[in-house]
């Protein structure tokens, strides 16, 4: 899909927010420019499962927050870890 129909389709969508919006135009520059961060790895223990919460039974991020890891600075992956271990806590 190019990023014009991208546009067209996402501005169509009444669930989409601005902020969603400007995850995507981020993940289509860092795909285009080839820059991913590698330096913290990923939280995932291959237990793929969401909850009655909306969160991975196995690893504990929210399905933005699987789809968005790959184009994540590593300050976004941290405060992601960080968020992880807040919901192990109340666990």
């Amino acid at each position: 899909m190019s990023d014009a129909a991208d546009n067209t389709a996402s501005a169509t969508r009444p669930d989409d927010s601005a902020a969603r919006k400007a995850r995507r135009a981020e993940r289509r520059r860092r795909v285009r420019e080839r820059l991913f961060d590698d330096s913290v790895p990923s939280p995932c223990i291959q237990v793929c499962q969401v909850d009655e919460t909306d969160h991975c039974i196995g690893c504990l991020r929210s399905v933005d927050e699987i789809r968005d890891w790959p184009i994540m600075t590593a300050e976004e992956k941290q405060e992601t870890l960080a968020r992880i271990e807040t919901r192990k806590a109340k666990k």
